[in-house]
């Protein structure tokens, strides 16, 4: 697989076909990549909303209003919509929660392994709470690394995405719940396939060149 070329040929839909569905392993592949993804001190700290519905798809067009209108379509039409969500703290709980499951994957030689895992994890969890002041930017920032993920996965599978950033988070946060779930709104993903209608898909890709973004050290 030749990564370099799907990265100049993927690019941002704009317009879906909502008469194609993605086929439901391949979906499921893209979620195991999400779920593969990684994240600083394996912290996780996502949970991931799934509309491959019109009465799901139309729960989240409730946030796509007013200066956000312009991107309902692209949930309503498209195949799958992903709302990507990070957790508001890391809480005693989630840190155990993940405790365990390194344990069940038999990541521990003995109990004292298990404890340096436990130690490091709280300590750089306390360090981003109480030091650095910024716990929540930081379990976005490995959100935002999934999507990343996933977007690459999609050119891959050569289904088209959309990452949306524009979208009102108190109407999605109550809608869904998020709050008393813990959780903030970050993104969302819509994925299927373009519309013949889709005019970036004819447009060229356009980067700034590498001189501007690379320094030789």
């Amino acid at each position: 697989m030749d990564l370099l070329s799907i990265s100049k040929k993927r690019y941002t839909t704009k317009a879906y076909d909502a008469t194609q569905k993605i086929p439901q392993a391949q979906f499921e592949r893209l979620l195991e990549v999400l779920r593969l993804a990684p994240s600083s001190i394996n912290i996780q700290p996502w949970h991931y909303f799934i509309a491959d519905n019109n009465a799901a798809k139309q729960r989240i067009a409730k946030a796509l209003v007013g200066k956000y209108a312009y991107n309902a379509p692209k949930v309503l039409d498209s195949s799958h919509t992903i709302l990507f969500c990070t957790q508001a703290d890391i809480t005693e709980q989630h840190l155990e929660n993940l405790l365990n499951q390194d344990d069940l994957s038999g990541r521990f030689k003995d109990e004292k392994a298990k404890q340096g895992q436990k130690d490091s994890r709280t300590g750089y969890v306390d360090y981003y709470r109480n030091e650095k002041g910024d716990i929540q930017r930081w379990a976005e920032n490995q959100t935002f690394i999934a999507l990343g993920q996933a977007l690459l996965a999609a050119g891959i599978e050569g289904i088209d995405a959309t990452p949306i950033g524009g979208f009102d988070e108190d109407i999605i946060s109550q809608e869904l719940g998020l709050e008393e779930k813990g959780l903030i709104p970050s993104a969302l993903l819509t994925l299927g396939y373009r519309s013949e209608s889709d005019f970036n898909a004819k447009l060229p890709k356009s980067r700034l060149n590498k001189e501007e973004i690379f320094t030789q050290l």
